[in-house]
């Protein structure tokens, strides 16, 4: 990418993380839209309370994962196979070590952990059970995230992100035969949820050992290499705590939501749902900005990162101005589509939210852009600090706001997080491109 037309490379790198995003985000609307329609609004507020929490493990799991496959990667471009088999065997040892501990951690603690987050008594159980399941399956995530990102160490993204398509139908299939069909509510969506993950990681398995002869282990290559365990834990430390701060966020403003009642709970998980559909495409332009910069960082092409980053940036803005006019106009369809005509409580709040973020989303497409270019520059210290400044500044709003003005509060609370956000990011953002001009 450092040389030819900027789009169409940076669209390019674009689009298939955008579509693997939307289908691990079509696990958790398939779950909301199925149980509100199907089951009712107190089902729909179940699922909505347990999945902040199911949210900080899955996106745990995916950057340990992340983390893993720099060094996977860094092996097999020196071509050092043996040294690559050790850390993927050192990797699925202590993975799978540290992913039983959080398994029985989860189990365990399912219902403190939503007692704690005020969840209403009306579905504290269906919500713990959810949850509980989820964790079970944190196994198979885990195997599909340490196969996929060692696939994509190799080169190879595609092949994981079609497992991962074929999961997403996958599950949205067992979520209509076990809520729709057998009638097991909130728990046939978790078992739905879990099986389709499982089937994923078995096609990864699968296909790594049918398909790349050198993944294939003796015995005595599967080992455990405690000098690879520590650069291993040093990588994906950081990765995590950048994947799982945003999510932490959203554990810490659902203790916000949860008091508000079961009816806000349903409507702030659509709506939630909504807003990841929206957020995402701009995180995955921030993120395909990354790589062209950081190719033409390391280049030392300073026109082409002052050119892919105006690229970028008019690509969030386009992409998000017709998104705002969407959610705004069909705020009310948008909202129906997760509980039918039964809710009206739920939509009625779930368009007054709406309608507020349609006016903001323009904020998080700046700031994601920002964070593309510091990213881009290896100054990963400014994106983690940043997203931490927003998240405490979201938060303490939050609180502040919402036994007033109930889910309008929970979305002013985002624009004042994402302007402490600029407030942090702006002035190291114009001394960092002045230094790079």
């Amino acid at each position: 990418m450092t040389n030819g037309p900027i789009a169409p490379q940076i669209i390019h790198f674009t689009v298939p993380l955008i579509i693997g995003n939307f289908c691990v985000l079509t696990y958790n609307a398939a779950d909301s839209i199925i149980v509100g329609r199907f089951v009712g609004a107190k089902a729909l507020a179940a699922v909505g309370a347990a999945s902040p929490v199911m949210n900080i493990m899955l996106f745990l799991m995916i950057g340990i994962c992340l983390g893993m496959s720099v060094l996977m990667g860094n092996f097999f471009g020196a071509g050092d196979i043996p040294k690559l088999k050790r850390e993927i065997s050192t990797s699925l040892i202590a993975g799978g070590v540290f992913t039983l501990f959080l398994v029985v951690l989860g189990i365990i603690f399912s219902r403190g952990v939503l007692s704690v987050m005020q969840t209403p008594p009306e579905i504290l159980d269906d919500a713990t059970h959810y949850l509980q399941i989820i964790f079970f399956g944190l196994f198979f995530t885990f195997i599909y995230n340490i196969y996929a990102s060692t696939l994509r160490s190799m080169g190879n993204s595609n092949a994981s992100l079609y497992f991962l398509i074929a999961s997403a139908v996958l599950n949205v299939v067992f979520d209509l035969v076990f809520v729709v069909g057998l009638k097991l509510g909130v728990v046939g969506s978790a078992c739905a949820t879990v099986l389709a993950e499982a089937l994923s990681a078995l096609f990864c398995i699968i296909y790594v050992y049918k398909r790349i002869p050198i993944l294939k282990f003796t015995r005595r290559e599967f080992v455990f290499d405690r000098g690879l365990l520590r650069q291993t834990v040093s990588y994906s430390s950081v990765a995590a705590m950048q994947q799982i701060t945003l999510h932490i966020g959203k554990f810490l403003i659902q203790g916000a939501v949860n008091p508000l009642g079961v009816f806000a709970i349903a409507a702030f998980n659509s709506v939630s749902r909504i807003d990841d559909f929206v957020m995402v495409a701009q995180q995955n332009i921030a993120h395909g900005t990354t790589g062209f910069l950081a190719q033409n960082y390391g280049a030392g092409k300073p026109e082409r990162i002052r050119k892919g980053f105006f690229t970028g940036l008019k690509m969030e803005i386009s992409y998000t101005v017709i998104l705002m006019v969407l959610i705004f106009v069909f705020a009310p369809q948008f909202v129906y589509a997760f509980v039918g005509n039964e809710g009206q409580l739920v939509v009625d709040a779930g368009v007054q939210y709406l309608r507020i973020m349609a006016f903001l989303y323009l904020l998080p497409g700046l700031t994601n852009i920002i964070q593309g270019y510091f990213r881009g520059l290896g100054r990963m210290k400014i994106t983690l600090n940043s997203t931490f400044v927003q998240i405490v500044g979201r938060v303490i709003a939050a609180y502040l706001l919402a036994p007033y003005f109930a889910l309008r509060g929970i979305a002013v609370a985002c624009l004042f997080g994402w302007i402490c956000m600029l407030v942090y990011e702006l002035p190291l953002f114009r001394k960092t491109w002045r230094k790079n001009r």
